[in-house]
């Protein structure tokens, strides 16, 4: 990506101020909701490291497998609610499409549980509400 192209968690940042320093590991994301994103622009990048290293140490699966990702077009990301719930604990509930070859778009739609420790955000894990 250059540096004025578009983030891909819809921030209406380009990529290079928004999620790329989080990537990089130059900055630590200051809330949940910018976690969420950074790893949202993470999948549509296929950033396996990223992702692993942003999920809690008691959740984390050993690899991440993304079968053919040339083959997954990430559509848009729609944050639905942010919510701390005290200081070291939030949600974030998203909607997030994409579609997988010529396939029907896909909606996944997630309440993501976060947690803070040592002053940085990781993904606990995710339910999926019913429709």
């Amino acid at each position: 990506m250059n540096a004025t192209e578009a983030c891909p968690c819809q921030s209406a940042r380009a990529y290079a101020q928004c999620c790329a320093p989080l990537h990089r590991g130059d900055a630590v994301a200051q809330s949940a909701e910018a976690l969420m994103r950074s790893r949202y622009s993470a999948y549509v990048r296929g950033d396996a490291a990223y992702l692993l290293a942003t999920w809690h140490a008691s959740t984390r699966p050993q690899a991440l497998d993304f079968g053919d990702a040339g083959a997954t077009r990430w559509l848009g990301l729609e944050v639905k609610r942010h919510q701390l719930l005290d200081a070291d604990r939030a949600t974030v509930e998203f909607v997030a499409r994409y579609r997988v070859g010529g396939a029907a778009a896909v909606r996944l739609h997630e309440i993501s549980r976060f947690v803070r420790e040592d002053g940085r955000w990781y993904y606990l894990d995710g339910e999926f509400p019913e429709r």
